[in-house]
């Protein structure tokens, strides 16, 4: 009888062990995984993103271009009024 209670002591402490094992290395794994889904999840969404939009032009320049072509008469004084509104907006 002793032997047997020392076998399934033996057992019992192995098999505890393997499954400490086996429990640490899954963790270790869906954490490894999981770091790479994100990763992948990062590069994806800056592969998909909108690029930047443009700089605003300056406000005096965009002024200074409309009265030029106001000056050269290609735009009457209603277009200029209007175009000038909407750079002032």
């Amino acid at each position: 009888m002793p032997g047997l209670l020392r076998g399934i002591a033996r057992v019992a402490a192995i098999s505890g062990t393997a499954t400490a094992v086996s429990n640490r290395v899954s963790r270790r794994q869906a954490k490894r995984w999981s770091a790479q889904e994100e990763q992948q999840y990062a590069e994806q969404q800056q592969q998909y993103a909108p690029p930047p939009a443009a700089p605003p032009r300056d406000t005096i320049t965009q002024l200074k271009e409309l009265a030029e072509l106001k000056s050269q008469g290609i735009l009457t004084d209603a277009e200029f009024e209007a175009q000038k509104a909407k750079i002032l907006a």
